[in-house]
């Protein structure tokens, strides 16, 4: 069940007008109250000599009561109470038993206080109520509403175990801000999917993604096509922006402004500037970059999503026990990581890898304040991945983004975890959400590259196959059994004699593989192991045109392999001593 308390208004009928009537979409259907302050209270949908005035004048006499002077500018106060799509349809009785819970929670009306706020509740639909009140109490002061909306959602939550109604996790105000009703209907009427707000919200996101200052972060909000206002002091220091989609605009036809505080917490340029201000000392956790260091040159895609594959799992690392703070600021970094990824993604995997990030976007924020300049290496991956440019479905780039989506899905899952156990339950639930749109993501970009080392791994010579199979079970005896009785082994099996001809010792990749890593929550023990494998080996992903070891060809071409011959000396070290 979710409460929504709305902004205080001025115009107790223009509320009943709107309750009362059509929708702005003839969603409207048979309004009329179901609970009030006095049960006598006149209702406008159901009798038929009832008018809108007749109850506008009883809900404000308490405030037409007051001298003009000592009468609050705004005295509407508004609440809608709506039940999850599937609950089951509530009958007007336990509506008018929610309603009367609800105001004695939020101090509308407390309970036994014969001079509470005069209010009414109008049911217009199946799933959902109204609650209008004026907030003068009957004796002339004003109700104490302090975190109303707080204590409306404490008792939701306690409603939906008395009425056996989904169980909602409760917030902890670490949330962007919901898109309005009103808002929603803008965005019906204009035929958008989104509104206004999430599609800015998201576009921001995606723009802050991996950028280092402030030019390219606004360089980007332009390139995006949104229309930007910077707020500047007299001094001609930066204090804030706003930005609207320039098709948005209001009844005067001027363009609809968001705050970037208002659409989401770590979106306002403060927060953001954390991401660029704060550094740790050079070599630190391995994440520490000099303010003279020299300009890195840009990654090809391929590239780009090998170098945020290690970033990952270094990132993976991190939540073995490392601080909290940390932890927090590589969540929110692997947020810019999904952003970048899913904004340079091939047209199969766009949109599972767009609604992860989205999902994850809600992860990102907890009251754990971030430790920034530890997730320097996750953000510096998340430049490279914009920048790099767009990835195409096939070859090198396809295998490479199975490769990255792979480790994401289980830095997302350790993410997940770590909020568990923090108890930050909507963060944990949006990581899992993430998760699975990952792991849709991941059946659609590593389908090929899977296939030809499927094929691969069946071609390779029977004694070459035992052989490997017994590396497995002397190097992970733990796993072995349910490695070979999977359908991935003979990619696995493949890999492995890859690496063992590019020079790897097989069992020493495994055990580096495997170690100090869970891997329950994969639905492929041997996929992961694959993708891993080839990471440390410095393996091309896309092993197609790669020479199948034991052949006469003998060995692999050398000319596919990713990157140049130093980044491969680095993985093959980091295998000997990570």
């Amino acid at each position: 069940m979710v409460p929504d308390v709305h902004d205080m208004g001025t115009r107790t009928i223009g509320l009943l007008f709107y309750l009362y009537g059509p929708g702005r979409a003839e969603e409207h259907i048979d309004p009329h109250l179901v609970a009030a302050w006095d049960d006598l209270a006149p209702d406008p949908g159901r009798h038929p000599d009832a008018t809108h005035s007749d109850l506008q004048r009883l809900l404000d006499q308490p405030v037409e009561a007051l001298p003009k002077a000592a009468r609050p500018s705004k005295h509407v106060w508004h609440l809608s109470v709506r039940a999850a799509p599937e609950d089951p349809i509530l009958s007007d009785e336990q509506w008018a038993a929610i309603a009367h819970r609800m105001v004695a929670a939020t101090g509308i009306a407390p309970a036994a206080d014969t001079a509470g706020c005069r209010w009414a509740a109008v049911r217009h639909a199946d799933d959902h109520i109204h609650i209008i009140a004026t907030i003068v109490r009957e004796d002339g002061r004003q109700a104490r509403l302090r975190q109303d909306g707080s204590r409306a959602q404490a008792e939701a939550r306690q409603i939906e175990i008395d009425y056996g109604l989904r169980r909602l996790r409760t917030g902890d105000g670490t949330a962007a801000q919901r898109p309005t009703s009103a808002e929603r209907h803008k965005a019906e009427r204009q035929g958008r999917e989104r509104t206004a707000r999430e599609e800015l919200r998201e576009t921001v996101r995606r723009a802050v993604a991996g950028s280092q200052n402030e030019g390219e972060f606004f360089e980007r909000l332009a390139s995006a096509g949104l229309l930007v206002h910077k707020r500047v002091a007299p001094s001609g220091d930066l204090l804030g922006y706003k930005v609207a989609l320039p098709d948005d605009r209001n009844k005067d036809g001027e363009p609809v402004f968001f705050p970037g505080a208002r659409l989401a917490p770590d979106l306002s340029l403060p927060r953001i500037r954390e991401r660029w201000t704060t550094t740790v000392s050079p070599g630190h956790d391995g994440d520490g970059v000099s303010a003279d260091a020299p300009q890195r040159s840009v990654p090809g895609p391929a590239s780009a999503r090998r170098a945020a594959t290690t970033a990952a799992w270094q990132a993976v690392l991190v939540f073995d026990g490392g601080d909290d703070g940390v932890i927090s600021a590589h969540i929110a970094a692997a947020g810019e990581v999904l952003d970048a990824l899913a904004k340079t993604s091939a047209a199969h995997t766009r949109t599972q890898l767009g609604a992860a990030a989205v999902a994850f976007e809600r992860a990102s924020r907890s009251h754990v304040r971030a430790a920034r300049g530890h997730d320097r290496t996750l953000r510096q991956a998340a430049r490279d991945l914009v920048h790099g440019g767009p990835a195409l479905g096939r070859g090198e780039d396809g295998a490479s983004t199975a490769m990255l989506i792979d480790m994401a899905f289980f830095l997302v899952t350790a993410a997940a975890a770590w909020h568990g156990r923090k108890e930050h339950a909507q963060q944990a639930a949006a990581a899992l959400q993430a998760a699975e749109h990952l792991r849709v993501a991941y059946q659609a970009a590593a389908g090929h590259p899977m296939a030809v080392l499927h094929q691969r791994g069946r071609l390779l010579p029977p004694a070459l196959q035992r052989r490997h199979a017994a590396v497995l079970r002397e190097a992970v005896p733990e796993l072995a059994e349910q490695v070979l009785a999977e359908a991935g082994w003979p990619a696995l099996a493949s890999t492995l004699a890859d690496a063992e001809a590019a020079g790897h010792d097989p069992a020493e990749l495994l055990v580096q593989a495997t170690g100090r890593r869970e891997l329950d929550t994969a639905s492929s023990v041997s996929d992961v192991l694959v993708w891993r494998l080839r990471r440390l080996a410095g393996l091309p992903a896309d092993a197609s045109a790669t020479p199948l070891p034991g052949n006469s060809t003998a060995q692999p071409s050398r000319s596919h392999t990713n990157g140049p011959a130093s980044t491969r000396q680095d993985d093959r070290n980091r295998v000997r001593g990570h």
